[in-house]
């Protein structure tokens, strides 16, 4: 029998509360955010669902919820909240009513956890990095987090891994992968998203096996940085330690690792490359059991400026993957669609010059691809490519002119505009389509052409790269670079998509 004195019990009793307090932690406002107006029910036959990192449920930019809001009115989508943000280049992910941020704030990559209905803050999280870009791009974070099982999972720019949990924002575990596996800063510091898949979190690391002092020249820190060091390793989601290895000379490139249905069997594609002289990179086929390296298949452009930032794209059904890139400026290279045998090796099975993709992830709907072709603003088109054969259907530049910009400018007529390098995202019988400088316009896009079905400029800022959030019929847009018009600062934004 245990015995336990009333004056124990009495302070059990005190400390219940304190416990469930913690548990059920308040949202609080907080100075960076502006809420706008309650959004409306959701329709009773909405299918909705979470939105648990950067490419969405499945990975694909491709999103379940129905019912959605097609007809905008003359103001566009209802906004909800707006929270002010720093640095990076990341996009919110939600899970149940949590929204999570990250981004940088005074020199400190900042985790925060917002109530996604009104924008109020749960808990925040922080830590100091120091971070200057090699091309002069923002110092804070280029992957998004990633949400898992109740826990928060962020990879920042200088390649510091942290694992939160999503009540409370409390440090589970944390690597400092520079300085543990030797990874070096790359053309734009660390920015592959990490995939939580069987509570293990793959990442490109990108390790190397030896030390370049940092003063050495250009030509002989790329060179030396090409030995075998980790490539992609997994991580216990609850504990952090290092479960299995892929130790490869191929780096961290931009891209994220993948999960993906081949022949029945569940694989990780990891689309790999960081900085190296002769550049080396390409798709590789890992099994998220063991580390496995199954394959690997060189695609990478012979110039030693080039970074790889498309996430592999799957074909449901037929073993088959996409990958390209927009590297050199004279698409050499492109996209190229890989086949994998019973034995998990890719061939080629059709290569196109046509389509070479900067950074956007393809969106592949009934059998075709549907992507922004083009390194630069200038060759930014959008296209539309057989999925069996890589033959393009069509090829539309999507431009308008703006007399609103052109009055906010300053300018005696209206401003040309195009979606540039534009997101695409698959959801309710349509396209949602987030241009480069903060259009949203709703597309009909299919083999026989694209139709503009809506249109609406929800700010005018460049740099607005990142793939938008969608979760229970509201829209996450963040705003990376202050307004051209009205200089307003960066922005999370949530908007209101809900329909009958």
């Amino acid at each position: 029998m245990i015995m336990i004195h009333s004056s124990s019990l009495f302070s059990l009793l005190l400390l219940v509360p304190c416990l469930n307090q913690l548990q059920a932690q308040e949202a609080q406002s907080f100075d960076r955010l502006k809420f706008a107006a309650t959004p409306k029910a959701l329709s009773p036959e909405a299918r909705t669902s979470d939105w648990p990192h950067f490419l969405g449920p499945a990975h694909d930019a491709i999103s379940p919820e129905t019912h959605l809001l097609h007809e905008w009115p003359e103001s566009g989508p209802a906004k909800v909240w707006e929270v002010g943000k720093g640095d990076g280049y990341t996009a919110p992910v939600i899970s149940g009513d949590f929204c999570v941020i990250f981004h940088a704030l005074a020199g400190k990559e900042t985790v925060e956890c917002l109530q996604r209905e009104t924008g109020r803050r749960i808990w925040s999280f922080d830590y100091p990095i120091a971070y200057k870009d090699r091309y002069g791009f923002a110092p804070g974070p280029r992957s998004s987090p990633v949400i898992s099982d109740g826990c928060v999972v962020t990879l920042g720019v200088t390649a510091w891994l942290h694992a939160l949990d999503l009540k409370t924002g409390k440090l589970l575990w944390k690597h400092d992968l520079a300085a543990e596996y030797n990874v070096p800063q790359d053309f734009f510091g660390h920015g592959s998203c990490p995939l939580i898949l069987d509570g293990k979190v793959i990442v490109n690391v990108g390790g190397k096996d030896e030390k370049v002092p940092d003063e050495a020249p250009h030509s002989e820190r790329a060179k030396g940085l090409a030995g075998k060091g980790l490539s992609v390793g997994a991580f216990g989601l609850k504990d952090g330690k290092l479960l299995w290895r892929v130790n490869d000379d191929w780096g961290a490139s931009y891209a994220s690792p993948v999960p993906a249905q081949i022949h029945g069997k569940t694989k990780v594609l990891v689309f790999a490359g960081g900085e190296s002289d002769p550049a080396t990179g390409g798709l590789m086929c890992i099994d998220p059991a063991d580390g496995t390296l199954h394959d690997k298949f060189p695609w990478r452009a012979d110039a030693h400026i080039s970074a790889s930032a498309t996430s592999p794209v799957v074909v449901p059904g037929k073993n088959r993957v996409f990958i390209s890139t927009a590297y050199p400026k004279n698409h050499a290279l492109g996209g190229v669609m890989v086949e994998y045998d019973e034995n998990f090796k890719a061939k080629p099975v059709w290569k196109s010059t046509k389509l070479g993709i900067h950074w956007m992830n393809p969106v592949c709907w009934e059998g075709h691809l549907y992507a922004i072709d083009g390194e630069r603003e200038d060759q930014a088109r959008l296209v539309c490519v057989s999925a069996e054969d890589g033959s393009e259907k069509w090829s539309q530049v999507i431009q308008w002119e703006d007399a609103d910009a052109g009055r906010k400018l300053g300018r005696s007529g209206p401003v040309g505009l195009s979606i540039l390098r534009a997101a695409l995202m698959r959801v309710d019988g349509a396209f949602l389509c987030l241009g480069e400088i903060g259009t949203l316009l709703w597309l009909d896009l299919s083999p026989q052409g694209c139709k503009v079905m809506q249109r609406h400029q929800l700010f005018y800022a460049q740099h607005t790269w990142n793939l938008p959030s969608l979760s229970h019929g509201l829209l996450y847009v963040s705003q990376n670079d202050p307004e051209l018009t009205d200089k307003a600062p960066p922005r999370f934004i949530c908007y209101d998509l809900r329909g009958k």
